[in-house]
């Protein structure tokens, strides 16, 4: 492909092509073979990739930068869980269309009266690609493992609504069998919460509860070992509705349809080629050339233009998912309560989405997004320069003076660079200091945040329900996910404690407005807007709706042949 940067690995792997028969032995390796002839197409020969996808069924998705990981129980990040929809499936799955909780592997469940137990019927016909039965017994296990210590999931904090999760998570206890998940036949499964839960449903088709296969796990080391071989080509046992067949580091990674996958007569593709592209330029770029079907996002300069046109590929919708900064209150200077006050008091939010992001996202001042239903956050620290340097002034820094200095990690991408130069401007303006600014790629970004390494970072969070909690929980002390160095006593017991246990809907919400006024008045985050989703698509793209939590289902993406590929200028 064309344009293509590194993103800071050095592993290597294999690229032997998984099939359950020789036929799909051989349209596998067909399709490396047309994938290595689009590349030269790209290039500047006659045919496109979206030309030949569109009738082979081979969906081209740009997907930002190279995976980190494609272990659910690891992952963290856009790029990685877009391929892990693809590969595995959790119990229920939601529907692009309507957004309800539909069967996965589950093809039915109960909840008790109490709300407090959830007892799911596994599909019979539900396979491994290697051919193994998808058991209860997998899900038990996977989900011990997601939760486990040494597994450092990030995400184990979703689980702590299980009866012991959290305990078996912290170590506090050791024995798995403690943790509230039961299997009382090979497709029933049981599962026990400390207290009812209105998301617990939305919660199982999220991906750190995807099942992984214990034996393939296992063949490759420890069964909480992190990064090992078992996710490489030839040797990942998946039970989505794809199979992964390639992966060609920085230039593609390619999932072929499952033959195996329990739903496959329904399944339209037969594979999806993701492409890593740091670039948003150059993602554009490979839009018009007609060598994607789909973007991730889209470059500001060019969003007016695409607008502006009739029949234009461009789609925009409200997202719910939160931009905001890290602030490491651990190091000096944001170890300053005053100083991470003043930046937010500083910060012109509407300025920055006017001028910078060309009105496409919508400025918010909290971290839980604007317009989600059923809730209001309580008032933050809006826009108040004066404020601001007085402030400042107090912790020592007189219009600037004697300011330590700072930096501003970001992975690359222009959207980043914009916002942080214009942080970086709009700071030195209205408080007298100088910050420097770090570009990182994806890989080596996401390791520098993880372990706390940074003083002030960018960071998104996109959620996969419409649950407040889903924003608040990040900044528990037990949350595996928060970089910040915040901890809270009163914070983590409403979070942790009171919350999940109170039934009353409103009394809940006051909980919740509470806990989000802690973490505003504290500054370990700094929200700067709400997104909306930005997407650039192939008008023979069927069955990729957009919507509020901009998930793609690729078991109901279709190509539409009789369709041609879209073909513009934009200014």
């Amino acid at each position: 492909m064309c344009g293509w940067t590194r993103t800071g690995t050095k592993r290597r792997r294999q690229n032997k092509p998984v099939a359950t028969d020789n036929s799909a032995m051989r349209w596998v390796g067909n399709l490396s073979a047309n994938l290595l002839a689009l590349c030269i197409t790209g290039c500047g020969f006659s045919e496109s990739n979206v030309t030949t996808g569109n009738r082979d069924g081979v969906f081209h998705f740009g997907n930002v930068s190279e995976p980190q990981s494609i272990d659910p129980h690891v992952m963290s990040g856009s790029p990685e869980v877009n391929i892990a929809r693809a590969l595995f499936e959790g119990l229920v799955t939601r529907h692009p269309h309507t957004m309800e909780m539909v069967p996965g592997v589950a093809k039915r469940w109960d909840i008790s009266d109490d709300g407090k137990v959830y007892t799911f019927y596994l599909n019979p016909g539900a396979r491994w690609s290697n051919g193994d039965p998808v058991t209860a017994e997998d899900f038990r296990w996977s989900l011990h493992r997601s939760i486990h210590p040494q597994m450092g999931n990030q995400l184990a904090y979703t689980l702590f609504g299980i009866v012991g999760a959290q305990d078996f998570a912290s170590g506090k206890i050791t024995d798995p069998e403690s943790v509230g998940i039961e299997v009382l036949d090979k497709l029933t499964l049981r599962i026990h919460l400390n207290n009812p839960d209105p998301y617990f449903l939305s919660t199982m088709g999220t991906y750190p509860t995807y099942p992984v296969h214990r034996a393939t796990v296992e063949a490759h080391g420890k069964w909480t070992d992190r990064f090992s071989h078992w996710t490489r080509v030839g040797n990942i046992v998946g039970n989505g509705a794809f199979n992964l067949s390639e992966w060609k580091l920085n230039r593609r990674l390619v999932v072929t349809r499952s033959e195996t996958y329990w739903d496959r007569d329904n399944v339209r593709l037969n594979a999806v080629v993701f492409h890593p592209i740091e670039s948003e330029t150059a993602e554009e770029k490979m839009f018009r050339a007609g060598q994607l079907h789909f973007t991730q996002r889209v470059p500001l300069s060019k969003i007016p233009g695409y607008k502006a046109m009739q029949n234009s590929p461009y789609l925009q919708h409200r997202w719910q998912g939160t931009y905001f900064l890290q602030l490491n209150i651990t190091r000096d200077p944001l170890d300053d309560k005053r100083v991470r006050q003043a930046l937010a008091l500083a910060t012109d939010r509407q300025k920055l989405v006017n001028t910078v992001l060309l009105k496409t996202e919508v400025p918010n001042s909290v971290l839980v997004p604007v317009n989600t239903p059923g809730y209001q956050s309580p008032p933050a620290l809006d826009y108040d320069p004066a404020r601001a340097r007085q402030l400042m002034a107090e912790a020592g820094y007189p219009n600037g003076e004697g300011w330590p200095g700072m930096e501003f990690v970001f992975n690359t991408s222009e959207n980043h660079r914009k916002i942080a130069v214009v942080l970086q401007q709009m700071w030195k303006e209205e408080l007298g200091i100088s910050i420097t600014l770090a570009n990182q790629e994806w890989k080596v970004y996401l390791d520098t945040v993880n372990e706390g390494d940074y003083t002030l970072s960018r960071m998104g969070w996109i959620a996969s329900d419409l649950d407040p909690a889903t924003y608040l929980n990040i900044f528990t002390s037990e949350s595996g996910i928060n970089r910040t160095g915040f901890s809270h006593a009163r914070y983590d017991e409403i979070m942790l404690e009171l919350a999940p246990a109170e039934a009353d809907p409103q009394l809940r919400t006051a909980l919740m407005q509470e806990a989000e006024a802690i973490l505003m008045d504290e500054v370990p985050v700094l929200p700067l807007y709400t997104y909306n989703s930005k997407h650039l698509v192939q008008p023979s793209v069927k069955g990729a709706p957009p919507n509020v939590l901009d998930l793609q289902n690729y078991k109901y993406i279709s190509l539409d042949p009789a369709i041609p590929v879209w073909k513009g200028e934009v200014k």
